[in-house]
């Protein structure tokens, strides 16, 4: 299986037990074990307040080559899942945009309906982003659950419906495509 060079857990409690496991864990990067220690937390923009305030996005994680250890010193990015990494918007808030489009409306109306305190341009720019990348996702799907049948013509609304059906029992689609499939949705 081909290592990741960053991980996602579902939320902080999971990000906590999953970082007492770490000296029983290989390196992404050198394949060594034993060496892996916690090092500094990331922070992001909060979407949820005003300007200029940070929250956790997740854990850095240090390959340590100091002494014995045999590790690469080099560090891999522990998210967690609501997460979209090098984006403010969370996986939350773009899942629930993307629930309002099978609906038949446009973008446009779909962005005013979810009432957001982000621009219309950003979200619109996210989804392009996401249109760009649907080739890619498709094929992660495609791995878990064959495509369902669709009566849209729009290859986003088809991947809103196999995400739908590629993940029926989670909360957030999006948060458990990255999750189980150890990936960035935007790569």
């Amino acid at each position: 299986m081909k290592s990741c060079k960053s991980r996602f857990v579902l939320n902080r409690i999971a990000l906590q037990a999953w970082l007492l496991t770490l000296k029983l864990l290989r390196c992404p990067h050198c394949d060594c074990a034993a060496s892996l220690n916690r090092h500094s937390l990331l922070y992001g923009n909060d979407p949820a307040a005003s300007a200029n305030q940070q929250c956790v996005r997740g854990q850095r994680v240090f390959c340590s080559n100091r002494g014995r250890r045999g590790g690469c010193g080099r560090t891999f990015a522990v998210f967690l899942a609501d997460v979209l990494p090098r984006f403010t918007v969370t996986a939350t808030l773009l899942w629930q945009l993307l629930a309002l489009l099978p609906g038949g409306g446009s973008v446009l109306s779909a962005i005013h309906a979810l009432g957001s305190t982000f621009a219309d341009s950003t979200l619109d720019h996210l989804l392009d982003r996401l249109r760009g990348r649907l080739d890619v996702v498709r094929v992660w799907l495609c791995g878990r659950v064959p495509a369902p049948r669709s009566s849209s013509s729009d290859p986003l609304v088809q991947t809103v419906e196999h995400f739908q059906a590629a993940f029926a029992h989670a909360a957030c689609p999006l948060r458990q495509f990255q999750v189980d499939f150890l990936t960035p949705l935007f790569g």
